[in-house]
């Protein structure tokens, strides 16, 4: 298998056919989208069923209340060479997936720029890489995240070493960037192939703040710090048993 594409969907049922159809039309037939689904109360489970691809490997009832985990629950059941997070709300354009190939063949990671639209797709910012001040570095990325899940592409060397997630961390992708930058090489491709939805339902709502106070923004980048530091303990271990 070559391609997984994993999504963390819950009360979804506004956008979610229209994402996947999106990504379904850029597969190969042995590829895969895994869908967890966070204990929908909508009409999410149904529509996704309706579409009835044996592409789509469905994961019902979970009850994580947690984007992370639900992101993670999806992960581990990747079988494919190169895996892609997607939203449920976003929608792929049409060269996404050869694009991002194209550049995995060099890179161990790779974060596309995307154009952010609202809910009716009309266009607020025409760059989130701009809008964010994105790029690599992880010194810069520690203190503020840049790296956009819904955009990356990674291989599997980066998500086994990323598997499993440090408890206490509050974004996937700011987890998963972090250990692209120490272990792998990473690429901000500046080819805007996502429509990065951003509406009222979104889980992180343009224009909203950061609730979390300072003490917990101070935690969040301690869990990554330790996650990280427990990462090149396992990792030399790892290189020392092969070698011996």
């Amino acid at each position: 298998m070559n391609v997984s594409v994993c999504i963390a969907s819950y009360n979804g049922e506004k956008y979610i056919k229209e994402q996947i159809n999106s990504i379904l039309s850029q597969l190969k037939n042995d590829d895969e989208i895994i869908i967890s689904d966070d204990s929908s109360t909508d009409k999410t489970i149904e529509i996704i069923e309706d579409i009835n691809d044996r592409r789509i490997v469905l994961l019902k009832n979970q009850t994580f209340h947690s984007h992370v985990s639900n992101f993670e629950n999806a992960l581990k059941l990747a079988k494919g060479a190169y895996i892609f997070l997607a939203d449920q709300d976003d929608i792929w354009l049409e060269n996404k997936l050869e694009t991002m190939l194209k550049l995995l063949q060099h890179y161990d990671l790779v974060v596309s720029d995307a154009i952010m639209v609202d809910g009716a797709m009309h266009v607020m910012y025409d760059s989130f890489f701009t809008f964010k001040h994105s790029s690599k570095g992880f010194a810069k990325n520690l203190y503020k995240n840049t790296y956009l899940g819904c955009c990356m592409g990674f291989n599997r060397h980066i998500l086994e070493i990323a598997l499993p997630f440090p408890r206490g961390i509050n974004m996937h992708d700011w987890w998963i960037g972090l250990v692209g930058e120490l272990y792998g090489r990473v690429y901000f491709s500046p080819e805007k192939l996502v429509k990065y939805r951003r509406h009222e339902d979104a889980l992180t709502p343009m224009g909203k703040k950061s609730s979390n106070n300072f003490l917990q923004k101070i935690g969040f980048r301690v869990a990554i710090i330790k996650g990280l530091v427990l990462r090149v303990f396992k990792q030399t271990w790892l290189r020392y048993r092969k070698n011996d």
